[in-house]
């Protein structure tokens, strides 16, 4: 009853395991496709079902002579006949897959003069494509970033756009997310890097073609080959982490001259204020005269045609001098201090004495040179 209930649990997983997409390139560029089951398919390639469960986003390992790669969305499998991708039905895969890896697996394109292996075409194939979309998206938030901190960094605005704010925070949102991906590629390499028997278990065809092996104990040394292939996509992703690492103190920068300019708008309208306020002050201590005279009290000067005048006369231009000595007063404590005064006898005196200096040292120079020449002669 037991081996009753196992065998019927097995076939129950068998039956809603997930079945893989599975997108199958060899050598010579030649492309099948077929869907398999997962349990299938790591058994046929000789691996553990925790091998094909892809659980990091960026993760190269090798497991019994296959090389298990995961690049974001790519999963492949390498072994030194195929390269399988698996779940390939994705729209951000499909011009690369369909037009551009065949090409590079059949060898299209080296630069060396002998014929690497297949892994190593493989691995270059897929390095290559991951960099070419960090440094796509570099190249569409590069321009963005740009264009908004140029609308955002005027000195002439009063205000700043919240539209314009509101696409710089989604644009550093980006740049954020590609800096940490730009980090994980690089971690993921450099881990490769610092360990030599990876660098050897990555190069699977030395195993496994005796032609290979051949070349590797004849001169070529397909481990530093594989070596240089990591570290020049080490470099190009550290270039990429660098010009991003540029935009974000241009974004840092630019925060801090908006900040500084809407503090010199807000100066400006604080002195204002401050000037209206000094002229309100002078017309209401000068408006006492005119509501002195607004009294209902007798007097012999409201007889006098003249007086009128006269008052609102003083009134304004009392008002008037009082505001112009508190401006004056503000003006004088608002300007920066000036730089302490020089006489005219240090500044001729000081320049001549240090050209002094500086020839005298110019002559010790060249007698020491002058003189250890001629010790070494």
């Amino acid at each position: 009853y037991q081996r009753a209930t196992t065998e019927a649990s097995q076939a129950t997983l068998a039956s809603v395991s997930p079945v893989f997409a599975v997108m199958k390139l060899d050598k010579e560029g030649n492309t099948t496709y077929f869907e398999k089951k997962k349990t299938e398919l790591y058994q046929e390639l000789g691996l553990q079902a925790r091998d094909l469960r892809f659980q990091h986003l960026m993760s190269i390992a090798t497991r019994n002579n296959r090389i298990i790669m995961r690049m974001e969305f790519l999963k492949a499998v390498i072994t030194p006949e195929f390269l399988l991708i698996l779940d390939y039905r994705n729209l951000n895969l499909e011009h690369w897959l369909f037009n551009e890896l065949a090409s590079q697996l059949a060898g299209e394109g080296q630069l060396v003069t002998y014929s690497l292996p297949f892994e190593f075409r493989a691995i270059e194939a897929i390095l290559q494509y991951r960099i070419s979309k960090l440094q796509g998206r570099l190249n569409t938030l590069q321009p963005q970033i740009l264009e908004t901190l140029e609308a955002l960094v005027d000195p002439k605005l009063l205000s700043v756009d919240r539209s314009k704010l509101h696409i710089l925070l989604q644009n550093g949102k980006s740049l954020s997310e590609l800096e940490t991906d730009l980090k994980v590629f690089k971690e993921t390499i450099l881990e490769i890097l610092d360990e030599e028997e990876l660098i050897e278990e990555l190069c699977l065809s030395k195993w496994t073609d005796p032609q290979v092996f051949e070349e590797s104990t004849s001169g070529i040394d397909h481990a530093e080959e594989m070596e240089l292939l990591l570290e020049n996509y080490y470099r190009q992703a550290e270039d990429l982490a660098n010009e991003a690492r540029e935009l974000r103190v241009l974004i840092d920068d630019s925060e801090s001259i908006i900040f500084i300019n809407l503090d010199s708008h807000r100066n400006v309208m604080m002195r204002l204020n401050l000037q209206l306020t000094m002229g309100t002050f002078s017309l209401s201590l000068f408006g006492l005269i005119g509501v002195a005279f607004g009294m209902n009290l007798e007097s012999s000067l409201e007889e006098d045609p003249r007086i009128f005048w006269l008052v609102t006369g003083i009134m304004f231009l009392g008002s008037g001098l009082i505001w112009r000595r508190l401006l004056s007063f503000l003006g004088r404590h608002l300007e920066p201090p000036l730089p302490p005064h020089v006489p005219a006898v240090l500044k001729k005196s000081q320049p001549a004495a240090t050209r002094a200096e500086i020839k005298n040292n110019l002559k010790a120079e060249t007698f020491g040179l002058s003189r250890s020449t001629l010790t070494n002669q």
